[in-house]
């Protein structure tokens, strides 16, 4: 069902087209945003400007369009904080109306919160906990406390920053009496709800909107990583008060220039890193991470009528997930996933003697069934363009690490076998640095050994003799001799982990002595 969301919110006005599945998938068709700072002046006035409700009703307009150009089936528009709360904020809307033609309403802040915590749960789960759920608009502030996927309670508070810079930070950078103010203020408003998520034992802090992107992206690149997707990244307790440093010491222009930095927030990430370090410091010194979806995707799972299903981040997600980016790149994927098959055959028997973990078996599985896809771009150097594909696209459900040793083991398949001592091999953590190596030896034999991509073997067997892996290949009875001769040349990585020779060999089903047998050190 083709569907589209509108965020008419504080200081921009967000739409959102995509496909959406009953099981809650959503693939994105389009994204637009316009800024139009709604909110300026707006919470110490009472009123929304003259000027920027027309900026508004101008975007409103072409998101209109492009939602009849895109054949959207139905659509919800939900202004928030800046116009619920302005004296003129209901006679805007009627005149949106109006103009526009489309069917906009203004939520209140309990409802924000609903679709916010529907959103968050759907791309994370939230199984265990608790979980402090965060999102920092430009005129509210939406905190949950989530345990085992079930709100402990919801709130929405009037702590939105641009409502905090207008309020105390007029100065440019802040002075030090209005930090304090709005410190005192801050504490006064939070300190009940913040002690109650430090007595109950948070765990993590999960951050939703543009500004809780944009203060993490700081800390990445203050900490020199590098991050094709922010869903699932995070930055530490220390580390958002150690920016919180570097951008109150600076005024806007010099603030914007900061690695990270989104320019058109520039002017209120004073009053942000404020609130977020409050925020993470009170409640006990949380991390941060990084969810991508919010308000935007809450409204469209529930004009979708998602029921209660499983969402991306349980293994039935995680799976749709992998299988929608296959899907997209490689059509039916018949050869992605008989070497899937394969690759786990020969994980189940060699995952002990190569000191794989259980659980790594699901990274090997996806890797396998995504290796090809960056067959859609180039032939020649394809499993590049896989490790970039995967890296770079939307895999909700798993972690950063996650997605990095997936995108290494499927780039692995072919060509250079992965070294410890590769740069990208390098940013992850020891223990993953190990799975791509043994995982990626197994993906390459397994690759290999449908070389004519007609699924000619049908099972594999291991065995040792003499000092060596027997890997037996059983064939319906067809000649196996292509995926043999490839897999001699992928099975060098294998051997030096096993520290061992191994030979291939094929027989029928039937158990009928194969043509003949192949040996690789």
């Amino acid at each position: 069902m083709r569907l589209a969301a509108i965020d008419l919110g504080t200081n921009s006005v967000h739409m959102v087209i995509a496909n959406v599945t009953p099981d809650g998938r959503i693939e994105v068709i389009d994204r637009v945003k316009e800024m139009v700072r709604l909110g300026k002046l707006a919470f110490t006035t009472g009123q929304l400007s003259p000027e920027s409700m027309a900026l508004a009703a101008g975007a409103l307009k072409t998101f209109g369009r492009l939602a009849r150009v895109r054949r959207v089936e139905r659509l919800r528009c939900v202004a928030t904080s800046a116009v619920r709360e302005a004296r003129n904020g209901g006679r805007f809307v009627s005149r949106l109306r109006r103009e526009t033609g489309l069917p906009i309403e203004i939520i209140s802040g309990a409802e924000e919160a609903r679709l916010i915590f529907r959103a968050t749960r759907h791309a994370f789960g939230l199984e265990g906990g608790p979980h402090l759920l965060v999102d920092v608009g430009g005129g509210s502030v939406e905190l949950s406390l989530a345990q085992d996927g079930r709100p402990l309670w919801i709130r929405s508070l009037p702590l939105g920053v641009a409502r905090l810079t207008q309020q105390f930070l007029t100065k440019d950078p802040p002075s030090p009496g209005q930090v304090r103010a709005l410190e005192w203020h801050l504490e006064h408003e939070l300190d009940d709800l913040l002690t109650r998520v430090r007595r109950a034992g948070a765990v993590q802090a999960i951050g939703t909107s543009g500004t809780v992107h944009t203060l993490v992206a700081m800390a990445l690149a203050a900490r020199g990583d590098d991050a094709p997707r922010l869903h699932g990244a995070s930055a530490a307790a220390d580390q958002v008060a150690r920016l919180r440093q570097r951008v109150l010491a600076v005024d806007a222009e010099e603030r914007a220039e900061l690695p990270g930095m989104d320019a058109k927030r520039a002017d209120l990430m004073p009053a942000a890193v404020i609130l977020l370090d409050t925020i993470l410091s009170r409640a006990g010194g949380l991390d941060l991470v990084v969810c991508s979806w919010a308000l935007r995707e809450g409204v469209l799972l529930d004009l979708a009528r998602v029921s209660s299903v499983q969402g991306p981040a349980s293994p039935a997600g995680r799976r749709r997930s992998v299988q929608a980016l296959a899907t997209r790149y490689a059509g039916t994927n018949a050869h992605g996933r008989h070497v899937a098959q394969l690759a786990l055959q020969l994980f189940d028997t060699l995952a002990p003697d190569l000191g794989m973990p259980p659980p790594s078996r699901e990274l090997l599985e996806y890797a396998a069934l995504l290796h090809d896809i960056g067959h859609a771009i180039e032939h020649d150097r394809h499993q590049r363009h896989t490790f970039y594909l995967i890296r770079a696209s939307e895999l909700l459900g798993f972690s950063p690490v996650e997605i990095e040793t997936m995108a290494l083991i499927a780039r692995g398949h072919r060509k250079q076998a992965p070294r410890l001592s590769d740069p990208e091999v390098q940013t992850l953590p020891p223990a993953h640095r190990r799975l791509v190596r043994g995982l990626a030896a197994l993906l390459r034999v397994a690759d290999a050994l449908d070389r004519t991509h007609f699924g000619v073997i049908e099972q594999l067997r291991t065995s040792r003799q003499g000092g060596r892996l027997v890997i037996t290949a059983e064939t319906g009875g067809e000649s196996a001799e292509l995926e043999l001769w490839a897999a001699e040349r992928r099975v060098d990585a294998l051997s030096r982990l096993l520290d061992r020779p191994v030979l291939l060999r094929a027989r029928a089903a039937r158990r009928k002595t194969s043509e003949r047998i192949r040996a690789a050190r």
